[in-house]
């Protein structure tokens, strides 16, 4: 397994994490903990040290899986966590949720006890609204959370550039979470450059564009009633992907699925701290680590690429 630095936080992590929303139950179709927790522990043998949960991935049960797995060997692993939509109503009509500091900081020691941990390496703002209140009260919490040595790094977890901006004004933005695929690239206009220029660490989420990129979908395929997929087959784009994973499947092999390279790819670009896969059995793990070899991809893979997914990379 590679480590990569996250950002200017000091933080050292495995480039291939453990994305732990579909461990919580509650978006990602049927799972069972034994099953979860036994691949996180493989996740950890094959040499995973980052976790990413959120307090809101199966209200807050994906957390207590996680502290789990950390317990007694806190110190081995980076843990992530998220604040900001549990129970957010969204409403712009409506007061904002995180309007203040005091707000945020509860749901942070809601975190750290289902975490059972006294502290989270990284924590994120999960960002989906457009409050400048939230905004200011989110960056007040994070500067007393890391005073007091409670956080080791502080991030938003979004895909608006003009949030991202907004977090960094006083520099102090040490990590970025963010959708980047190579069916989504839209992230290479404008935040990918600008972490990469300000030292923001940048962890990568949907890396598998929720499991696309594996070549295992088709048109016959059906998701369970709950699961964040279930109207796919019915969208217009879904055939389109599906014919985009045809024309790329010529860069698979024996050697390395179609899921490997698409992490290969987030991984190529040199912004990239890590990407967080999700896995619900050990067998998924082993398939995500496994894209932590050398070279990544080859020019003649990146030509392909660009001509089936064209992006945004100079």
């Amino acid at each position: 397994m590679e480590h990569r630095a996250l950002g200017k936080s000091g933080i050292q992590v495995s480039e291939i994490g453990f994305g732990a929303w579909a461990i919580g139950g509650d978006a990602w179709g049927p799972v069972e903990d034994s099953a979860s927790l036994s691949a996180m522990e493989r996740a950890l043998d094959l040499g995973v040290t980052f976790i990413d949960t959120a307090d809101v991935y199966g209200n807050g049960h994906s957390e207590t899986l996680v502290a789990q797995i950390i317990k007694g060997r806190r110190d081995q692993i980076v843990v992530a966590s998220k604040g900001g939509l549990m129970g957010h109503h969204r409403d712009p009509q409506q007061e904002p949720v995180y309007d203040r500091p005091e707000k945020i900081i509860a749901a942070f020691e809601a975190s750290l006890r289902r975490l059972g941990t006294e502290y989270i390496d990284v924590y994120f703002d999960h960002i989906w609204w457009n409050a400048p209140r939230e905004t200011e009260a989110f960056l007040t919490a994070f500067a007393q959370l890391k005073q007091e040595g409670r956080v080791r790094a502080v991030g938003v977890s979004t895909d608006d550039f003009a949030y991202v901006q907004q977090f960094n004004q006083g520099g102090t933005l040490d990590v970025v979470q963010l959708d980047y695929s190579l069916l989504n690239r839209k992230a290479e206009q404008d935040i990918l450059p600008y972490c990469l220029e300000h030292g923001i660490g940048v962890v990568v989420r949907g890396p598998l564009s929720k499991g696309m990129l594996t070549g295992k979908f088709s048109p016959e395929t059906r998701f369970p009633e709950g699961d964040v997929r279930h109207n796919w087959p019915q969208e217009a784009w879904y055939q389109t992907q599906l014919d985009q994973m045809e024309q790329l499947r010529v860069l698979s092999s024996a050697n390395r699925s179609l899921g490997q390279l698409a992490l290969q790819f987030v991984l190529n670009h040199p912004a990239v701290s890590v990407a967080i896969p999700g896995g619900k059995t050990p067998e998924q793990v082993e398939q995500n680590v496994q894209a932590s070899i050398r070279p990544l991809l080859t020019e003649q893979d990146l030509r392909q690429i660009e001509i089936v997914t064209p992006g945004a990379r100079t």
